[in-house]
């Protein structure tokens, strides 16, 4: 078992209070508690719901190990949203544009300090630009940070 499973692990035998090697709702709700996550009785028994592999209403080790790992999954993602709203095009209404496109890139890399000319933010671009259509979408945006 490598150190991150083996970390998952003894979070997992904390949150098992009973020591019957499965994480109730209300075992979940407690220990999230403990660190400051309030969440109801009924989130509590959604989540164990949804992870819950083998239809018993508990969590295992996998399906916690899942949800933890699928929860860091869902944060990385909003990290990445919000980079790119950063990049993102905005048009003069203010409005989004839902790309990143190389006066935006300049603009933001001005920004950050790097002096890049609008053909340089064009190249950068082009490395990354799956469907050739001169901008990155945040699918492409989320390729090039992978």
């Amino acid at each position: 078992m490598d150190e991150k499973n083996k970390q998952y692990e003894r979070v997992f035998n904390r949150f098992d209070e009973n020591r019957d090697g499965k994480i109730s709702a209300s075992e979940l709700r407690l220990c999230l508690g403990t660190i400051g996550w309030e969440i109801s009785e009924s989130e509590a028994e959604a989540v164990v719901l949804l992870a819950d592999s083998d239809g018993d209403g508990l969590l295992g080790l996998k399906d916690f190990i899942r949800l933890v790992e699928g929860t860091e999954e869902v944060e990385k993602l909003k990290d990445l949203k919000e980079a790119f709203k950063m990049y993102e095009e905005t048009d003069e209404c203010g409005g989004i544009g839902g790309s990143i496109t190389p006066r935006s890139l300049k603009r933001m890399l001005s920004k950050l300090g790097e002096k890049k000319s609008i053909g340089e933010c064009e190249f950068m671009i082009s490395q990354f630009d799956l469907n050739g259509d001169g901008v990155l979408s945040f699918e492409e945006f989320r390729n090039m940070m992978a």
